[in-house]
């Protein structure tokens, strides 16, 4: 296992919606546990299976503990993810992507969310989310269907690269 090399906006794969898996398998385990690593040591906080070009509904989520967040600490791993409920209220918060390195944006996301899906022993998931957590969930769900934050984003501006999470942590309320 080791980190593998994230896709960036302008690879085709990452538009296209991706496939469901059937099952957990063991090479579905081990595309989780290179996720996770890939992730971390890009310092992300959520990574979709095609952002490293496989494009399967496979998504990890790791929540720092150091956030003003009631889900701060949260990781979680979750195969076939599903937005299965949002809320009508949303709210605007800036959003960097691993695979849009040197940008960031305002997106309008919904602040609370239901989401479904699979853990990687194959157990249906079902979990209720409010604020950064629900935000991470849906723009890593987004990912599995091709769109990238800059998509829904209404305003979108540069960076210096390595600096998106600042960016995204002073908007989302962790101590930087």
């Amino acid at each position: 296992m080791a980190p593998r090399s994230i896709l960036l906006a302008d690879q085709p794969v990452l538009r296209q919606k991706s496939r469901r898996v059937p099952r957990p398998t063991p090479e579905i385990h081990a595309l989780i546990q290179d996720m996770w690593e890939t992730m971390r040591a890009a310092r992300g906080v959520g990574l979709a299976a095609v952002q490293i070009g496989i494009p399967l509904r496979v998504i990890v989520v790791e929540i720092p503990e150091d956030m003003e967040d009631p889900h701060a600490g949260t990781s979680l791993a979750l195969i076939n993810p599903e937005l299965i409920r949002m809320s009508h209220e949303t709210e605007e918060g800036v959003e960097g992507c691993l695979s849009v390195p040197g940008w960031v944006g305002t997106v309008p996301r919904s602040i609370e969310v239901v989401v479904k899906g699979m853990d990687p022993k194959g157990k249906p998931v079902r979990l209720k989310a409010r604020g950064y957590l629900a935000r991470v969930l849906q723009h890593e769900i987004d990912h599995t269907e091709g769109v990238l934050f800059i998509d829904r984003a209404t305003e979108v501006w540069s960076v210096e690269e390595g600096e998106e999470e600042q960016e995204e942590a002073r908007a989302a309320g962790k101590k930087v």
